[in-house]
């Protein structure tokens, strides 16, 4: 019997873990869940490498060479986390040759501080790209009003991007557009087309905890017969979102002469309401050309008892559309709430990057 697991990558969805550290490194894990699990990526974030640095113990060596180094503590932080992507990507190298270089992906992100500064992040983008020196990396930037030209110029230096915490339909309209004029001003530049890759990362799990805790509040038939509707409505709008934009002919014209769609991926997809199924966010986005970023225990419960059923995206446009407009029929403003998603995914990632400086700071101090 074929696993849950690879039936999904079956489907067309790419299987990326949502987690990274020296120990999965070294002890062969990461390289056991491409064979038994069909993980075919790797995403990261701050809260990840601050739990993985905080239980450090594999990190001792590299923290003490630092330390003698007198390395500060950001340039500690860049050093270790730039060579574990490193490593993670010469695991995923033959997936990234196998899938020409759809797969085989590892993300590593930009400095939450810089999230509303364009420049700042373009040029930390670059250095990323240069230090990790993999092209199978992809380098993360949120897709904030800052980040969108962002994503453009580092697009059009020829860097695959991992756009991060998009929540609303206007603001995927931007990203696709962003990533679009990334690409003509990469082929203006002279660069292969074919090797620019990009996913713009749907959040979802949260979509729902907020909306979810609106429509208690308003505590309506009407609005409690919606909880748990949103996040999944909202990322297949997305899709469909994905496949008019993808239609269009600046976007078709790029496609012809080379280029990669930018595919979406489906992120925060670990249920947080323990009443709900804990595959919901994989069973019901099942969709050609997506990736599901699970975290460990959401693609352990996919490989147990996730069940596949093909495409759960296209044929429920009509729902999705349906869902939204009983949303706003009980009172519920989305525009506010993606704003209010978008506002604190920066301000948690600019709280756990801080976490990961003084994790870092107080190891090398303890090292001198």
């Amino acid at each position: 019997m074929t696993a849950n697991t690879a039936q999904l990558a079956a489907a067309g969805v790419s299987i990326w873990l949502d987690d990274l550290s020296r120990s999965r490194i070294t002890s062969g894990n990461l390289a056991e869940l491409i064979e038994t699990r069909s993980v075919s990526g790797v995403t990261t974030n701050p809260t990840i490498f601050a739990g993985a640095l905080s239980n450090g113990a594999s990190y001792a060596d590299a923290v003490a060479e630092l330390a003698a180094a007198d390395a500060s503590t950001d340039e500690a932080i860049f050093t270790i986390t730039s060579k574990d992507v490193q490593d993670a990507c010469d695991i995923f190298r033959p997936v990234y040759d196998a899938t020409n270089g759809v797969d085989g992906r590892v993300s590593i992100e930009v400095s939450p501080d810089l999230a509303h500064d364009t420049d700042a992040t373009i040029a930390q983008a670059k250095d990323l790209w240069a230090r990790v020196d993999r092209e199978n990396a992809l380098i993360k930037i949120p897709a904030t009003k800052a980040g969108l030209p962002a994503i453009t110029a580092v697009i059009g230096a020829g860097i695959s991007v991992n756009v991060t915490l998009i929540f609303s339909l206007e603001r995927y309209e931007e990203v696709i557009d962003a990533y679009i004029a990334g690409l003509e001003q990469a082929r203006e530049a002279g660069h292969d087309l074919s090797k620019l890759h990009s996913v713009a990362s749907f959040f979802v799990s949260r979509v729902d905890t907020e909306v979810d805790n609106r429509l208690k509040a308003l505590g309506t038939d009407e609005a409690l017969a919606l909880t748990s509707k949103a996040g999944v409505a909202n990322a297949r709008l997305a899709y469909e979102l994905f496949e008019k934009k993808f239609a269009e002919s600046r976007a078709a014209e790029l496609v012809a002469a080379g280029a990669n769609v930018q595919r979406p991926l489906w992120a925060s997809t670990g249920v947080k309401d323990p009443s709900l199924p804990d595959t919901l966010y994989v069973t019901e986005l099942v969709a050609q050309g997506t990736v599901n970023t699970m975290p460990e225990k959401t693609l352990e419960a996919t490989h147990d008892h996730g069940t596949i059923t093909g495409d759960t995206v296209t044929p429920n446009y009509a729902d999705a559309h349906e869902v939204f407009e009983k949303l706003a029929a009980a009172g519920v403003d989305f525009a506010d709430v993606t704003q209010v998603l978008e506002d604190e995914g920066v301000e948690k990632f600019i709280a756990s990057w801080h976490d990961l400086q003084k994790t870092v700071a107080d190891a090398l101090a303890a090292a001198r």
